[in-house]
């Protein structure tokens, strides 16, 4: 991770070690508004008004989840927030609070990891006001490696599950569909050197592809839209983290229905099988008004699997961590 700070070189985490590192960092971390006991202590107290909690947890490694030399901490940390936030929000909940655990290499400048607070924050202050970091870790690995777990409260409503849907439905999805993935495409296409990634590269890259970089490296799933969803009576929800022809099967799976997409209404392939849009797809039922922010892109059928223009679709694309975006680790 490079250096933050200009003659910052010895104050790596391995100098200060891991209180003076935390004493730094802590002060830069949000707090939330449902906290009772904060960091400091063997554990945090969360407040509960609905008696039930969302929990959510996401790890992210250098490597298969993401490059140092294309994100900067900052996007690290803002990514490794919204990610989790997505998840509390597909579930009609509202998020309260983060724990993240890091493990970083022994010679990591303390400033890389205050930059990553910063970014957890404004993700936060972004994204869910109110929600914040109530605790973590922070060890030591050869790999950098970013575990968030993120609860979310309910507020009375009953969770939305994938198991949900009904035929006759409408499909409709909150967020942007295919962006992130071409951003990635960009990466790995003109951002790198001898095949390499390359910081120089993906600055260019992001100078010419603003949108679809910041997709990738800093993406703001619409967050409030989750609790706007379960308002209306969605049936059926989740966040597109891996694509929307794998996570819409995972639905039409968990209810027993197809989903039937319209191709006009979607795009094309990358808006099928690009991921990490953490976009909100929901199933309404017909009579309802779509909340503010969702767009039909299709209807739920009597049927099996997924469905385009009503022909099967059975190609294989998204994002699967042990199979690799388009044979690329991202």
């Amino acid at each position: 991770m490079k250096n933050d700070r200009e003659g910052d070189h010895h104050d790596t985490l391995g100098a200060v070690g891991e209180l003076d590192a935390l004493k730094r960092i802590f002060p830069r971390l949000p707090s939330a508004a449902a906290e009772l006991i904060g960091p400091g202590d063997d554990a945090a107290v969360l407040a509960a008004p609905d008696k039930r909690m969302v929990i959510t947890t996401d790890m992210m490694i250098h490597g298969p989840d993401f490059r140092l030399a294309w994100s900067s901490p900052y996007d690290l940390g803002w990514k490794a927030a919204a990610t989790n936030l997505s998840d509390v929000a597909a579930m009609g909940a509202v998020p309260t609070g983060l724990v993240v655990a890091i493990a970083a290499p022994n010679d990591t400048p303390v400033s890389s990891l205050e930059a990553l607070a910063d970014g957890l924050r404004e993700s936060c202050e972004a994204l869910a006001p109110g929600s914040g970091v109530i605790g973590g870790d922070l060890s030591v690995s050869t790999v950098l490696t970013i575990v968030v777990t993120a609860f979310g409260d309910l507020e009375g409503r009953e969770p939305i599950l994938r198991s949900g849907a009904k035929a006759g439905d409408v499909i409709a999805v909150s967020g942007t569909l295919g962006l992130a993935a071409e951003g990635l495409r960009l990466l790995f296409d003109e951002g790198v050197v001898d095949g390499e990634p390359d910081a120089t590269a993906a600055a260019v890259v992001a100078a010419r592809h603003p949108d679809a970089i910041a997709a990738q490296l800093r993406p703001a799933p619409p967050i409030a839209d989750g609790k706007a969803a379960s308002l209306a009576g969605a049936t059926a929800m989740l966040d597109l983290s891996d694509g929307l022809a794998i996570d819409a099967r995972r639905i039409a799976t968990a209810s027993g229905v197809g989903l039937d997409l319209s191709s006009e209404a979607v795009g094309g392939r990358v808006q099928l099988d690009g991921g990490e849009d953490h976009s909100l797809l929901a199933t309404f039922p017909e009579s309802v008004t779509l909340p503010a922010g969702f767009r039909a892109i299709g209807r739920v059928v009597v049927g099996k699997g997924l469905l385009v223009d009503g022909l099967a679709y059975n190609e294989r694309g998204g994002w699967d961590p042990y199979a690799g975006w388009d044979g690329a680790a991202g």
